[in-house]
Formats: C-alpha cells, structure tokens, sequence
C-alpha cells in the first residue's frame, strides 16, 4: 500500500496514487521570483492544484511518485517540515515589520526560530507561532510554543494544539525580551527531547502538572 514519503517530503493525497510536496517558506514570506518557479513547477508536472495551506506554505499538489526528485531538483527550495516526528512550523504574523497594528517584532523573532529549529528532530510533532499583538493572527495559543507580542515584550506560551482534543496553551511567562524568549524556547525544546514522552507537549503538561513543568524548565 501507498504511504507518506518522508525522504522525498511528499505527502499522498486521496486518491493513493499522487503527492504533494510543500517548499519551506519560512514565515510564509515569499518573492515573486519563488513563486513563478513553483507555478513553473506545477505547470510542468501536471500539478491538479496549488494550495495556501495553514503553516504559511504553498503546496504543490498531485504530482507522479516518478516526478518528485525532479520537481524538488528544479525548485531549488529545501521542502517544508510538513510530515514527521519534528518541529514541523513556526507560523508568524506580519509584526511591526510589516502590520500597524504590530507592538512586537513577529518576523524577526519568527525567521530566528525557523533557523534554530524549523524540522528538528522530536519524539513528537511540534508546532511554534509568532504573533506581534494580542489579535493573535498566528495563532499562538493553539501551538506547542505560542509567542505573542504586547506593549511590555513577549508572552509565552506552551502546550496548546487544535488536534482531535484541542488544547489551549498555558502562559508561562510574558514581559520578556527576545533573548529571553530565545532562551526560554530553547530550554522548553530541551525538555522535549529529554521527558520521554511521545506525546504533544500539552498532554505531557496534563500528565505531570504545570508545575511541575515549570521547575523542570528552570521558571
């Protein structure tokens, strides 16, 4: 039977036959140059459809197993973490960068975590945010780390998912500076690695007690 190929990046679709494969588009910020080449790409393999998917990625859907290399070979783009036992996103919103309503630095503090750990290997899935004001854009409160900007620094957040039995995360700190975010992120990561569990961040939460949890990360 068909399965998802991890080493390819590609994710079977429906139909059991063809794949979807998604380039890593950190932060969704993309050129108009990187899209032209996978709208190139698409066209010349006979994609049925390209999609804006919910980590800020553009899928290029319904491609031959027997086409995969040759699309990733042209798009010249590393594939997106979109299956596996990893840090699979760190969605962000626009920011002071980009947005008037931005009261903290989303897209920098987003594209620096991307770097230290977009497709890093976990005993589970995991999934970050980045938002720049409390409106949230990003989605910080239903991640396994949820950052969020106020007018006094960065709140943080843990534990939260939208999965079968949703989740909203803990706050664990707010006030902080980047570095500090920085810091603590890395830290919660650590722990991840380390706790044994298999599961989402949040039910490990659940099981031991936020806490408990908290002394485990030095808070």
């Amino acid at each position: 039977m068909s399965k998802d190929l991890l080493e390819k990046g590609a994710i079977l679709q429906r139909d059991q036959e063809t794949y979807a494969i998604a380039p890593h588009i950190p932060g969704g910020i993309v050129s108009a140059q990187q899209l032209r080449k996978i709208a190139d790409v698409a066209e010349k393999y006979n994609a049925a459809t390209l999609k804006v998917t919910s980590s800020q990625r553009v899928a290029i859907v319904g491609l031959k197993e027997e086409d995969l290399d040759n699309a990733w070979e042209e798009l010249g783009i590393k594939p997106g973490a979109a299956i596996g036992l990893c840090v699979r996103s760190i969605k962000i919103c626009p920011g002071t960068t980009f947005c008037k309503r931005g009261q903290q630095d989303a897209v920098g503090l987003g594209l620096k975590l991307d770097e230290l750990y977009h497709g890093m290997p976990l005993p589970s899935k995991f999934k970050m945010a980045v938002s720049g004001c409390a409106n949230s854009c990003s989605e910080p409160a239903i991640k396994d780390i949820g950052v969020m900007g106020t007018p006094k620094g960065y709140t943080v957040m843990v534990g939260g998912n939208a999965a079968i039995k949703p989740r909203l995360a803990d706050v664990i700190a707010d006030e902080l500076t980047e570095d500090e975010v920085l810091k603590l992120v890395d830290k919660i990561i650590s722990f991840c690695k380390t706790n044994g569990s298999k599961h989402r961040l949040g039910r490990a939460i659940d099981e031991m007690g936020i806490d408990s949890f908290k002394k485990e990360i030095g808070l």
